[in-house]
């Protein structure tokens, strides 16, 4: 049942002077609720009055920046992707036909991919003209390699390190040319940690298998038995049918025969 206020009301039970004590209280409360409301919007407005030059200047470098970002994509960065690769089709054209060639041209294939010839961009020029973009990251990868190829280990180790990719098949042939590389350098502790890493990079039939049988040679030259037959077990275990399961028994003997 409401409960009326007359004018000269008077509660006369404790029960009424309760509901009329709590309907003040709450009217109270709501009412500060509100003040506290309307002065925090009033300090609000204040404060944005006062900066107000301050944060359009910050609303300004925002849009510049977008403005900005969406320029240089559409006009600098796609415009330097299509022309990158058109010119890396020479030079890979160049490492394909080293890798396919005889020995007595390969060398002068190699060079020709790494410097270009005939106006047309190399590996090298490509890094250095189009660095920000696909090819220019590809380059670096071919780069590696055809010093790899050149005996030119020290240089590989750096093109590689600089090639940046999470392909299933170019990212563990990257870590795994970087641990060929240390390997001809005779920096074996340092083969083994990114052949281990490249057989971990991605799992696949072709570069798994062939990572880790890398692995195993290459710990069995430490003496560090344990993990050639981890490697090995592995490949006999999960890759039966790779090319690299037909080394594994004689490899796995020596590795035994160690621990013996």
């Amino acid at each position: 049942m409401a409960t009326y206020k007359k004018r000269g009301y008077k509660p006369k039970t404790k029960e009424a002077v309760e509901a009329v004590e709590g309907n003040i209280e709450e009217q109270s409360t709501t009412a500060e609720v509100f003040n506290s409301l309307d002065e925090g919007a009033s300090k609000t407005e204040e404060w944005v009055a006062a900066n107000q030059n301050y944060i359009l200047m910050i609303v300004g470098a925002v849009v510049l920046v977008t403005l900005a970002f969406w320029g240089y994509q559409n006009f600098i960065q796609e415009p330097n992707e299509e022309e990158a690769s058109n010119e890396i089709f020479t030079a890979q054209q160049y490492f394909n036909d080293a890798l396919n060639g005889n020995a007595a041209t390969r060398d002068s294939l190699y060079t020709l991919a790494l410097n270009g010839t005939e106006g047309k961009y190399g590996f090298l020029q490509l890094i250095e003209n189009y660095g920000s973009t696909a090819a220019g990251n590809l380059s670096h990868y071919y780069a590696g390699f055809s010093y790899l190829n050149l005996g030119e280990y020290k240089k590989t180790i750096r093109f590689l390190q600089d090639f940046d990719s999470d392909d299933e098949m170019l990212a563990p042939l990257a870590k795994g040319g970087i641990g060929d590389a240390f390997s001809q350098l005779n920096q074996l502790e340092d083969a083994l940690k990114y052949y281990k890493e490249a057989a971990a990079l991605q799992v696949n039939d072709f570069t798994t298998p062939r990572f880790l049988l890398k692995t195993a040679i290459t710990a069995l030259e430490l003496k560090k038995t344990d993990i050639a037959i981890k490697a090995l077990e592995r490949i006999k275990n999960e890759f039966p049918k790779s090319t690299e399961a037909n080394q594994v028994e004689v490899h796995l003997g020596k590795a035994k025969a160690m621990v013996q």
